[in-house]
């Protein structure tokens, strides 16, 4: 598997939690991996269950953050119920001014039951329109009419009465299963954007497997996602750490 060197020369964040088809989480861990990427730090909050997880003998916070160069990412592998969302939100906003991030893209899953399940759909929703030409320049749709609530709309609420551009990328996916399908096309599209070289073929290889390994994260997320339908109230500001 091959990686370009070529990086973004502004910073940028990526940032993926689940959501709808576990696409966000999928496509940002799929890139974390591929390009080898630093963890740098990683995110706390009160509210957050006592949650850890173990990955080649290494022990591994739910809410990470990484670095290559110019490239950052925050990764959650927990989904945030209502009464995190904001905070969540806010605390990646206030990430971004501390470390000069010049733009940020957020990747999820677009509820779809009826989609074709062969090529899956993406499109893209911007808070500046400073980044409508990236959504020209590599072929995606804009997301024309709908409803976005939860984790979702925290991020771009946050972030569309900032200085800093958000772009979202929608996916189409199947919204109670884990749809790796779905995460293909993500893929693609982010490492165009980004300008980077990537190979599915292991992700295309191991769907399956991934349908089962995530299926209890699934099932979590789903119950997030329906909380977060809900009314939501403030919580207590995350902590980040370096």
């Amino acid at each position: 598997m091959q990686s370009s060197s070529k990086l973004p020369k502004d910073n940028v964040l990526l940032v993926g939690f689940p959501s709808n088809g576990l696409v966000g989480t999928f496509t940002i861990s799929y890139l974390v991996h591929h390009l080898a990427m630093d963890q740098i730090g990683e995110i706390d909050h009160p509210e957050i269950p006592p949650t850890l997880f173990v990955e080649d003998g290494e022990i591994l916070p739910p809410i990470r953050i990484y670095q290559k160069n110019n490239l950052y990412v925050v990764l959650s592998d927990l989904p945030f119920d209502p009464f995190i969302a904001y905070d969540f939100a806010e605390s990646i906003l206030e990430y971004c001014k501390k470390n000069q991030i010049k733009k940020i893209v957020i990747v999820s899953g677009m509820e779809t039951v009826n989609r074709d399940p062969e090529s899956p759909k993406i499109f893209g929703l911007v808070t500046h329109q400073s980044l409508e030409k990236l959504l020209y320049d590599n072929g995606i749709s804009k997301f024309l009419a709908g409803s976005i609530f939860g984790t979702d709309a925290a991020m771009i609420t946050a972030f569309r009465k900032s200085k800093i551009p958000a772009l979202i990328l929608y996916a189409e996916c199947h919204p109670f299963f884990p749809d790796p399908e779905a995460s293909l096309i993500a893929i693609t599209t982010l490492a165009n954007i980004l300008q980077i070289k990537v190979d599915t073929t292991d992700i295309q290889k191991k769907m399956e497997r991934l349908r089962i390994q995530h299926r209890n994260l699934m099932e979590e997320t789903i119950r997030s996602l329906q909380a977060q339908k809900q009314d939501q109230r403030p919580g207590r500001a995350p902590q980040i750490y370096r």
